[in-house]
């Protein structure tokens, strides 16, 4: 079973944290596992240090890390990330973006916990069609929580995050199946977004990752998680297969078609649509 640290930097008591961690390892043993088959545990570790610095090895025993951070200091927690446990698997909770977005920080931590669990190396990607154009196929992130993130519920009084299940990665609906945990109404579709979330894919067409709001609640939260900057997951899947000996075969094959200027240009705007071309040749 992967085994998760969870270091507190934050004012929040250990107490407090203890008991948070406590619930979301319920919630990934009683609610998570069950659907998707795998599973961790978190467990609060020490800390040799009262601030940030240098840690000792014993301060890190899992297989990845989640931070709890207080400020929005995306250099100095990603540095400190590469300076003690560089090639480990991690997140970070931001309680300062937690209150911005108007959420606890334990939605957020179980967030984070969540999609830590299913992609550790931020590198997965599933086939699906694109939320604009359904006949079009993009490679969809293997996210969590993204596309239900403003939906949520309690286990023992703490509230945590909603998440998708297995078929909401499916090609083809599912009549009467569900495609989250929560299974609020409206249904949530298979690759689709519910309200105030978003999620992001890999268009091969353009050959760059791209983010797709439901509503103007999801653009307000993505612009809002644009503070923690290196730290975000989805800065980590733009880094993954954008190199150009990775998209080649994906511009072979859109040489091999009709393309529609026009409508590319209208898409991306002037200066994209530019260097698409550029890259094509």
């Amino acid at each position: 079973m992967m085994r998760i640290s969870v270091i507190n930097f934050t004012a929040i008591e250990d107490e407090e944290v203890q008991e948070v961690i406590r619930v979301i390892n319920r919630q990934i043993r009683e609610d998570f596992e069950p659907y998707w088959g795998f599973g961790a545990l978190l467990r609060l570790e020490g800390k040799s240090t009262l601030r940030p610095r240098m840690q000792n090895p014993s301060d890190m025993r899992g297989d990845a890390v989640l931070y709890l951070w207080d400020d929005i200091s995306e250099n100095g927690a990603l540095g400190y990330h590469e300076a003690n446990f560089r090639g480990i698997p991690y997140g970070f909770v931001f309680t300062e973006l937690s209150r911005q977005l108007g959420e606890s920080w334990t939605v957020t931590l179980s967030h984070e916990a969540l999609e830590l669990v299913a992609d550790p190396e931020v590198n997965l990607l599933v086939a699906g069609p694109h939320p604009e154009y359904p006949n079009r196929q993009v490679f969809h992130w293997f996210e969590m929580c993204d596309a239900v993130q403003t939906e949520t519920y309690e286990i023992d009084g703490v509230e945590v995050s909603n998440f998708v299940l297995p078929l909401y990665f499916t090609a083809s609906e599912e009549h009467g199946s569900r495609n989250d945990f929560m299974g609020i109404l409206p249904a949530l579709p298979s690759f689709g977004v519910a309200h105030g979330g978003y999620i992001g894919f890999f268009n091969p067409i353009i050959g760059d990752h791209e983010t797709y709001e439901a509503d103007r609640e999801g653009r307000v939260r993505s612009r809002i998680k644009e503070q923690a900057g290196q730290t975000r997951r989805s800065v980590r899947y733009r880094q993954l297969g954008t190199g150009a000996g990775a998209l080649e075969p994906w511009r072979r094959r859109a040489n091999n078609r009709r393309i529609n200027y026009g409508a590319l240009a209208r898409r991306l705007g002037p200066v994209r649509t530019a260097a698409w071309l550029r890259n094509r040749r």
